[in-house]
């Protein structure tokens, strides 16, 4: 029988947490689980410490956002394995993630035993993903490369939603910053990603980040 494999959670819904914690504690299931992490800023205190093969991490944390969080524990702790889990699947925070040393990338809908396989694989070298986000990363480099428009083109409440995506501020935090509705946010940014022909947030970084405020 293999070595369980050490990890952490970072992750600030307690009921979710205990869920995977019952699990990864039952007979059978080759994953030593050490402790949940409920921000970035505890999770960087404490792992340093002893650090663990793999560390789950959800983006939605309180202050530092779990992307932050990723590109801070990989300075840290380079071996560490960090595989996203989040119920977020929007293009640009996929791409964020990877683009912060991110291996794998799963929903939070995925199964507790389909999670530890995942560990299992990032830890012998893979890059897990759910079936959806794969899908998302695949459809994205099948995509032909165009020329932006103008930024001109936008409304002053787009240009407002596009300095916060430059921010890297997730879609719940443009809402409360500009006191909208989440689908507001939402509609606003399938607007930018169209007439900007962006498809995710890294791109807006790299042509708009840099200059243009």
């Amino acid at each position: 029988m293999s070595t369980p494999t050490p990890i952490v959670l970072i992750e600030d819904s307690i009921p979710y947490a205990q869920a995977l914690e019952k699990f990864f504690n039952l007979p059978g299931v080759a994953v030593d689980f050490r402790a949940t992490y409920g921000s970035t800023e505890e999770a960087l205190k404490e792992i340093p410490k002893d650090p663990p093969a793999v560390a789950l991490v959800d983006i939605n944390l309180p202050g530092e956002n779990g992307i932050e969080c990723i590109t801070q524990l990989k300075q840290l702790c380079p071996s560490v394995l960090c595989i996203v889990l989040t119920m977020y699947e929007e293009d640009d925070l996929i791409f964020d993630a990877l683009k912060a040393g991110a291996c794998g990338y799963l929903l939070k809908r995925t199964p507790p035993k389909e999670i530890a396989q995942a560990i299992q694989d990032a830890k012998n070298g893979g890059s897990p993903m759910s079936p959806h986000i794969a899908r998302q990363v695949v459809s994205f480099f099948h995509q032909r490369p165009t020329q932006p428009e103008p930024e001109e083109s936008l409304t002053p409440r787009e240009q407002d939603v596009l300095d916060h995506l430059i921010k890297g501020m997730l879609y719940k935090e443009i809402a409360d910053a500009l006191n909208v509705s989440l689908d507001t946010v939402r509609s606003h940014i399938r607007k930018i990603y169209g007439k900007l022909q962006i498809h995710s947030r890294t791109e807006i970084i790299l042509k708009y980040g840099k200059g243009q405020r």
